[in-house]
Formats: C-alpha cells, sequence, structure tokens
C-alpha cells in the first residue's frame, strides 16, 4: 500500500466500527500516541519496544506516545513531545492526517491515537532509558486481518478481547494491536 492509495481509504466516509476496549469504572487518565507512517515504496508502520525496566509495560512493543502533561495543549501535542523524547523525530517531520476513536485500557488510561506520515530518511535518535529498539512492518502485512489474532479473557465475569499480531520475532499486542486493528477497520476490506 502506497501513500496515494492510503489517503485514499482513510479519508473515504464511512462508518467505522471500533474494536472493543476496556469499560472503565471511572474518567481514564488522557493519553496520546502517534501511529508513524513511513512514506516507502510501500508504506510502514514504526514501533518500538519499550525499555525492559520500565514499570508500565516494559517490554512490550507501542507507538511513542503517553500521558498528558501540564504543558501539553491538547492530546495532539503530548503525542508529537512523546515521539520527539523517545525516538527523536519532532513535530516539523510528522503530517498528521487524522486520529482514531479514543480507546480505554486496562491499565486506566483513554488513549487517543493520531496518524501521521514520515518522509524517509529518518534521522532517529532514541532514548536508551525509555526505548530498546525501534523497528517496521510494512503497512499492507498489518492491514490484513488474517494476521490478526483475538484471544479473549475473563474480567470481572465478562469476556475482554485482547488482539494480537505477530511479526516476525515481534509480538504486537493489547492497546497497540488495538489501534493497528481500528486501522485497519477505518480503511474497510
Amino acid at each position: 500500500m502506497d501513500k496515494t492509495e492510503f489517503l485514499h481509504q482513510f479519508y473515504n466516509v464511512r462508518q467505522v466500527c471500533y474494536e472493543s476496549d476496556y469499560p472503565l469504572s471511572k474518567p481514564g487518565y488522557p493519553a496520546a500516541v502517534l501511529m508513524p507512517l513511513i512514506n516507502r515504496e510501500q508504506m510502514t508502520m514504526l514501533f518500538t519496544r519499550r525499555a525492559s525496566h520500565l514499570r508500565h509495560h516494559g517490554g512490550q512493543v507501542s507507538f511513542p506516545g503517553g500521558r498528558m502533561e501540564i504543558e501539553d495543549s491538547n492530546l495532539l501535542e503530548a503525542a508529537l513531545r512523546e515521539t520527539e523524547e523517545e525516538i527523536g523525530i519532532n513535530s516539523e517531520q510528522v503530517d498528521i492526517i487524522g486520529q482514531l476513536g479514543r480507546y480505554r485500557t486496562i491499565s486506566g488510561f483513554e488513549v487517543t491515537p493520531y496518524i501521521g506520515i514520515i518522509e524517509p530518511p529518518l534521522k532517529l535518535k532514541r532514548d536508551h532509558n525509555e526505548v530498546a529498539s525501534i523497528f517496521e512492518v510494512p503497512l499492507s502485512y498489518l492491514m490484513d486481518k488474517r494476521n490478526h489474532l483475538v484471544h479473549y479473557a475473563n474480567r470481572n465475569g465478562q469476556p475482554h478481547p485482547i488482539y494480537f499480531i505477530h511479526w516476525q520475532q515481534q509480538h504486537i499486542w493489547g492497546a497497540t494491536a488495538a489501534f493497528v486493528r481500528n486501522l485497519s477497520n477505518h480503511l474497510g476490506e
């Protein structure tokens, strides 16, 4: 999938069904992530693997982003600030094309994913304290629902979906996989 095809599908107006999130009993902490699309001949999506020593979600695959801080004027600003802090890509390098719906997580966050296109070459500067590694996955692979797995766990007596996408030696799961799945839903079949 190239940039033109992606944008055509992304902006095609349709009703989008988002995947089930976690039903929080109180409002979650506002947070945002950037879903970075790299504009190669065939687009890729960039992911990070969080450093294993981190208290929350250590060693897990994620998108750059995090909790909204006092200095952030909005959620998009939080996503872009965290992206620059974690992997060295500043806001001028990112063309934000839209966002997906808010997603509530079992860890108590309400996350808004923003989709941004980045033109190569990439000049990444990884924060070694937060990010163990950075990798890319072909967008066409991620958008193919045949590569998605869903497992149901019992939470408070109710089945709760947990999403998984495996790519080579990487295991994308949880909210990160749900964001990818929601983008796939957005693009349609």
